[in-house]
């Protein structure tokens, strides 16, 4: 049997788990942003870092209000998680040396959501080569860097590139 340590997960197998909609106990308790790893807050959204990245510095953008439809979204809501993602496309060229971003949502389970009951957006920076046969053959995720630097690194970029 071969082993992949892994101690950055302890915590994840050890910490209490979060009862209901992990996006609005995120929301809900501002004084625990640096626990949660967010990145940034406003009165329509807030940006939060991926527990389980497909790559280094992948966040995503919450609306506040808990809801699994974006066309329930009020307009302004929507403007604002839209100029929020072309402005972290922006820091993550710029400032984290990315060579491309996706950005996607996955709406509802049926298209692949892992949290769907509650919206949210994906903004994933890219490298070449950053895949590997490891991601095809042993259906695992490396990840190149430690989680914590990566947080603070995006979290004082941001006020270079959101207002």
């Amino acid at each position: 049997m071969e082993y992949l340590y892994a101690p950055w997960r302890s915590d994840y197998v050890t910490r209490k788990k979060i009862e209901g909609c992990v996006f609005c106990h995120i929301y809900n308790h501002p004084q625990d942003d640096e626990e949660q790893f967010v990145l940034y807050r406003d009165e329509f959204c807030f940006m939060v870092m991926n527990k389980y990245p497909y790559n280094p510095g992948h966040f995503m953008i919450i609306p506040n209000m808990h809801t699994d439809a974006i066309e329930e979204l009020d307009e302004e809501c929507w403007l604002r998680i839209s100029l929020l993602a072309r402005k972290s496309v922006k820091m993550l060229k710029e400032g984290f040396g990315a060579k491309g971003v996706n950005i996607g949502m996955n709406l509802g389970s049926s298209a692949g959501a892992g949290i769907a009951e509650h919206v949210h957006m994906h903004i994933v920076p890219r490298w070449e080569r950053d895949t590997n046969f490891i991601t095809t053959i042993g259906h695992t995720r490396v990840y190149s860097t430690e989680f914590g630097r990566v947080y603070k690194k995006i979290k004082n970029l941001l006020p270079e590139y959101i207002d």
